[in-house]
C-alpha cells in the first residue's frame, strides 16, 4: 500500500477539496480552501522556521565571534572545543533546529501540489510503451497483459476512481497486429460504463504516438496497427474534467503556459507569475534573507532570486490552477512571516545582543576624539 505522497493525496487532499466543492460548487474556490487549510494546518511548523531563521540572522555575527575564538583557544584540544561548541549551541540554538519544520511539511506541499496537477484540474497522460517484432519472433512470446500504474481520474463532480490503461494481449505485437488501449478501473469497470452513470460527464481519451511514428498507427476509432519491427510509445490523455473552467480573472485551470505557439499572450498566466515574484521578494524582505552583511555579491543574489524563480514558469510552465495554489501560498507566507517578526526574540538572546550593543556601543564613543570634557580630564591627570 501506498503511504507517500500518493496516500496523503488521495485520502487526505482529495476529500478535502471534495468536501469544499461540495459547499460551493467552484473547483477554484475549492483550491483557494484547500489551501488555506493545510497552510493553516502547518502554521505552527512553519512559524517555527521562521522564528529560527530569524534567530540565526540576529545572533549570526555574535555566535561566529564566539566560534571563531574558541577554535583559536582550543585548537590542540579538540575534546575542549567540543564541548565548549555544545555550550555555544545551547545558548545561541542550533541552526540546524530549523530544517526539521521544513523537512516535516514538505511531504503535505508535495502532495497538495501533486493533486492540483492532477484530475479535474489537468489532462491526465498514460504511457504505452510498445515492442513491435517479427512474426517469426511474436510466435514465441507468451501473451502477457500490460497495465499503467492507476491515476486518479474524475468521473463527474465529486466523483473519482483510480483508472489504469490496458492491453489485453501485452505491449509485444507482432508486425501486422491489432490491438487497442482499454480504460477502465483496477477492478475491471471500463470508463465507457462509468461515463454511462454520469451522462453529463464527457471523458473521450484521445491517443498520440510520441515515439515511433513510422512503425505504428492509429485510426480515428484508437484502433492500434502494427507496422514495422522497433519500439514505439503511445500516449493516452484523459481530458481534466476542470481543466477548461475559469475563476475570477483565469481563463482556464488547466491551461499550460503564458505564450501559445501562434503567439497569444494569456495575461491571466503572466499576472499569476509576477504576482508569485513580487510576493516571494517581499516575503524575503521581511524575513531577513535579504540582509548580507555587507557582501555585494550575495546582495545580487537575493535580489535576482526572486526573478529567477518566478521566471521558471515560463520555460517550465505550470497548469494555471498550480499556479494560482503558489501564489495564494506565497501570499500567506508573507503575512505569516510579517506576523510572526513582530514577536520579540527570546529572553536570553536578547540579553545577549543588547549586551554586544552596549560593548560595541563603548568602544564607538573610546574612539570619539572630541567627546565631551576629554580635554579637561587629560589636562587633569
Amino acid at each position: 500500500m501506498d503511504f507517500g505522497i500518493g496516500f496523503l493525496s488521495n485520502n487526505v487532499m482529495l476529500p478535502i477539496l471534495d468536501f469544499f466543492y461540495g459547499i460551493v460548487p467552484s473547483y477554484g474556490l475549492a483550491i483557494v480552501a484547500l489551501t488555506l487549510v493545510i497552510r493553516f494546518a502547518l502554521y505552527p511548523l512553519s512559524a517555527g522556521s521562521i522564528r529560527n531563521m530569524r534567530r540565526t540572522r540576529v545572533t549570526q555575527p555574535l555566535m561566529q565571534k564566539r566560534v571563531k575564538e574558541l577554535q583559536e583557544r582550543y585548537k590542540d584540544n579538540p575534546t575542549k572545543l567540543q564541548e565548549e561548541m555544545s555550550g555555544v549551541y545551547k545558548e545561541f540554538g542550533n541552526p540546524l533546529a530549523g530544517c526539521l519544520p521544513v523537512v516535516v511539511q514538505m511531504p503535505v506541499l508535495f502532495a497538495l501540489f501533486a493533486t492540483l496537477r492532477g484530475s479535474p484540474f489537468s489532462d491526465i497522460n498514460y504511457n504505452v510503451n510498445l515492442q513491435i517484432l517479427p512474426q517469426e519472433q511474436i510466435e514465441r512470446v507468451q501473451p502477457q497483459s500490460f497495465t499503467t500504474p492507476p491515476q486518479n481520474i474524475y468521473i463527474a463532480d465529486g466523483v473519482h476512481a483510480p483508472i489504469i490503461a490496458v492491453l489485453p494481449g501485452g505491449n509485444n505485437l507482432g508486425v501486422g497486429e491489432k490491438t487497442k488501449v482499454e480504460f477502465q478501473t483496477v477492478e475491471g469497470k471500463t470508463l465507457t460504463a462509468l461515463e454511462a452513470e454520469h451522462p453529463d460527464s464527457s471523458l473521450v481519451p484521445t491517443l498520440k504516438v510520441t515515439k515511433g511514428e513510422d512503425r505504428v498507427k492509429i485510426d480515428a476509432d484508437g484502433n492500434i496497427e502494427a507496422l514495422a519491427p522497433g519500439e514505439a510509445t503511445i500516449v493516452g490523455t484523459i481530458p481534466g474534467l476542470a481543466s477548461n473552467k475559469g475563476f475570477l480573472f483565469i481563463d482556464a485551470l488547466g491551461r499550460v503556459g503564458a505564450f501559445d505557439d501562434d503567439g497569444t499572450i494569456h495575461w491571466d498566466i503572466v499576472g499569476m507569475i509576477l504576482g508569485f515574484g513580487l510576493s516571494l521578494y517581499l516575503s524575503q524582505t521581511l524575513s531577513g534573507q535579504g540582509a548580507t552583511g555587507g557582501n555585494p555579491q550575495q546582495e545580487t543574489v537575493n535580489k535576482i532570486t526572486p526573478i529567477i524563480f518566478s521566471g521558471m514558469f515560463l520555460f517550465f510552465p505550470l497548469p494555471a490552477g498550480v499556479l494560482m495554489y503558489m501564489l495564494i501560498a506565497n501570499i500567506f507566507q508573507t503575512l505569516q512571516t510579517a506576523i510572526v517578526s513582530r514577536e520579540p526574540l527570546p529572553e536570553n538572546l536578547q540579553k545577549i545582543v543588547e549586551a554586544d550593543a552596549k560593548v560595541a556601543e563603548a568602544k564607538d564613543r573610546e574612539s570619539l576624539p572630541f567627546e565631551p570634557n576629554r580635554s579637561k580630564k587629560k589636562a587633569s591627570s
